[in-house]
């Protein structure tokens, strides 16, 4: 495709602008339904990013079915909990976390006092006691509407955390703030003295892709199960909270540094679907039947996934992924440290991508045209894929292409339509060229016979006006209806007036000679639809063009106008539907104007006289169909005779009554 102008490369620019700058500013202000859509391009990247091994550090001690059936129903009771906490310890577990809470007395056991159902048992205090040999992280749930049935307040474990805000206000609070909380037993909180919240919330969509590492309850602040873990096993000393934006703050432990969200949430690295860390059967570990190597140094997170006990979620890489995995995998990555980041920077590396491949492909698409275009943006859309994944697989880096992508589309489309506007007025400004220079033509040819001979010219004029009329009439009969299509029509009509053409070759003498012509003459005017077809080969030569639509039907009408439907005609004696159809059209529309308006020869017949001459050539000189069609539009034929008889000789086109005699075409 030819390279745009100028001026339609401007314009095509300016109508790019307006959608990428539009996308742009949804690339600033997210609004929920493409912050809906940017979650799917976000798994979908995870899933094509591949996955890295879970950190060796962690193992899942698992309360499964197998565990049920030699141990007995959940819960077990708090003495057999006991059992397996001093299991792991022995087995050489760096700590525990369990992913459950003890909110109640042991109901598997008698009180301690018949008049206070909720104070411990016996097995509450057996687990107490085992835990007061350290190394175990006891799970709790924060809420977040106030329960004023609460007998007594929760006893937690705060962490001591610097919270670090810039100077001007963001206008939002950096981590979720609850009202209450549903906690453990006090007398285990208190033996235990370490503990978490297991709190994890799905994004709108149910997936859950982000888990808060702290939050606050009462003015202190509150780690996750799983930070709290990994606090205690690497011996976290400073932690702090630096706010940096309105969307974003950075978790500090030590050297560690932790990209989270405005809610102080991680963006979780699965490792891949469900079971993907090392488990192992509570009932091994009860029995003493696990491996040293699978307890030995290890965060183990204890958890139900046994039917019935099982707390499931749905994640970018899986739809049921046990609740202790999540705390696993909060784990793993705070242990890796290969975080996913996506900070204010990768958010304004959106904005820029956006314009930077919007004005790309714009220019691209203004200059080498539609196709380069549509390609060059398929292009960058796929390299914008690519590359994501590459950042978030290599670098952690999340930058979504959603924005960018979006932008192409939109341009693409845009410019496409306007290009195409453009292409269709340039369509329409070069269908009116070619009309009016077939006007032209016509016109130059015609004056030719008028020079020749006035009565000639206005024999024309008719034509033109009887070849509309009688071709929407044949049009209505299915077998010419694909042919006579409403272009073809109007082609006929602009070209009916120089079927005469070849005259301008024929002798004056027998040209105008007013009495009947001798056999040899008779010869010569018979050779004018040669010498007519020979005029437009001739130019069609010269300038070299072929196989033109215009001079095709041209060349029927000149040449085939005086064949007969029987094959008595001239100049080639066709027959029947060897004959052109605008031949055969002519031949009645030139028949008929010959023996009723022009006398150069006879007198002219009436027009009752003409009609039924017409008539009695059907089926021998003319095409049965077209009798059949100029019989049913007769009485126009006799308007236009008496309308142009009355205007004198007039040029081309004529004037425009000629529009008033063509009758509604049907489908």
């Amino acid at each position: 495709m030819k390279k745009h102008g100028p001026v339609r490369r401007r314009l095509i620019l300016v109508s790019a602008l307006v959608p990428v700058l539009g996308v742009a500013a949804l690339a600033v202000l997210r609004p929920e339904a493409f912050v809906r859509l940017d979650h799917t391009v976000y798994d979908a990247m995870l899933r094509a990013a591949g996955t890295s091994p879970p950190s060796d550090r962690i193992t899942i001690v698992d309360i499964d079915e197998r565990s049920l059936s030699t141990v007995g129903q959940w819960p077990w009771r708090r003495d057999l909990v006991a059992t397996l906490i001093e299991r792991l310890r022995t087995g050489g577990a760096a700590v525990v976390a369990l992913d459950m809470m003890f909110a109640e007395p042991d109901r598997y056991a008698p009180s301690r006092s018949d008049t206070d159902p909720a104070a411990p048992t016996e097995t509450d205090m057996v687990l107490a006691k085992t835990l007061t040999g350290g190394g175990v992280i006891l799970g709790y749930g924060l809420t977040f509407e106030a329960d004023p049935d609460r007998p007594s307040p929760c006893i937690l474990d705060p962490i001591g955390i610097a919270l670090i805000e810039p100077p001007v206000d963001t206008g939002g609070t950096p981590f979720f703030t609850a009202t209450d909380a549903v906690c453990n037993l006090p007398v285990l909180a208190e033996a235990a003295r370490a503990s978490g919240f297991m709190n994890a919330a799905p994004d709108a969509d149910g997936i859950l892709r982000r888990v808060p590492l702290v939050a606050k309850l009462g003015g202190r602040m509150y780690p996750s199960l799983a930070f709290a873990a990994v606090s205690k096993v690497t011996g976290v000393r400073n932690v702090a909270l630096h706010v940096t934006t309105v969307n974003d703050s950075i978790l500090t432990m030590d050297d560690v540094k932790v990209p989270l969200d405005a809610r102080s949430s991680l963006l979780l690295r699965y490792r891949g679907e469900k079971r993907t860390f090392r488990y192992v059967s509570a009932a091994d570990v009860m029995d003493g039947r696990t491996p040293s190597e699978a307890l030995r140094d290890k965060i183990v997170f204890v958890g139900t996934n046994a039917l019935g006990t099982r707390e499931v979620v749905a994640t970018p890489l899986d739809t049921l992924f046990a609740g202790v995995e999540v705390q696993a995998t909060v784990a793993d990555n705070l242990l890796q440290g290969d975080f996913i980041s996506r900070s204010a920077a990768t958010r304004l590396g959106e904005v820029v991508a956006v314009l930077f491949v919007g004005v790309a492909v714009a220019l691209l698409f203004a200059s080498t045209g539609v196709v380069a275009g549509l390609l060059g943006g398929a292009v960058g859309a796929t390299g914008l894929w690519v590359a994501g994944v590459w950042l978030l697989g290599s670098a952690g880096v999340f930058i979504s292409p959603l924005f960018a992508i979006v932008a192409i589309a939109a341009e693409l489309s845009v410019m496409t339509l306007a290009n195409f506007r453009f292409e269709r007025k340039r369509a329409d400004r070069a269908g009116r060229e070619r009309t009016a220079a077939r006007k032209l033509l016509v016109e130059s040819l015609l004056s030719l016979t008028e020079m020749r001979d006035a009565e000639t010219g206005r024999h024309s004029v008719r034509t033109q006006r009887y070849a509309r009329i009688l071709a929407d009439q044949l049009a209505t009969n299915p077998e010419f209806r694909p042919y006579l299509t409403r272009e073809r029509i109007d082609l006929l009509a602009t070209l009916a007036p120089i079927h005469d053409i070849g005259k301008v070759g024929i002798r004056d003498q027998v040209l105008n000679k007013p009495g009947a012509l001798t056999p040899e003459e008779l010869a010569e005017m018979r050779q004018h639809p040669t010498l007519g077809r020979d005029v437009i080969l001739k130019a069609e030569q010269r300038v070299g063009v072929r196989d033109d639509e215009t001079l095709e039907m041209a060349k029927d009408i000149v040449y085939t106008h005086h064949e007969r439907w029987d094959g008595t005609g001239y100049p080639q004696g066709l027959r029947a539907q060897q004959i052109p159809v605008v031949g055969r059209i002519m031949a009645v529309v030139d028949v008929y104007d010959a023996v009723h308006t022009r006398t150069l020869y006879s007198a002219p017949l009436s027009s009752d006289g003409a009609e039924k001459m017409i008539v009695k050539g059907r089926g021998t000189h003319f095409d049965p169909a077209v009798v059949d069609a100029f019989q049913a539009i007769a009485p126009l034929f006799r308007q236009v005779s008496d309308e142009v008889h009355d205007e004198g000789p007039a040029g081309v086109g004529g004037p425009a009554k000629a529009g008033h005699y063509v009758p509604r075409r049907t489908a």
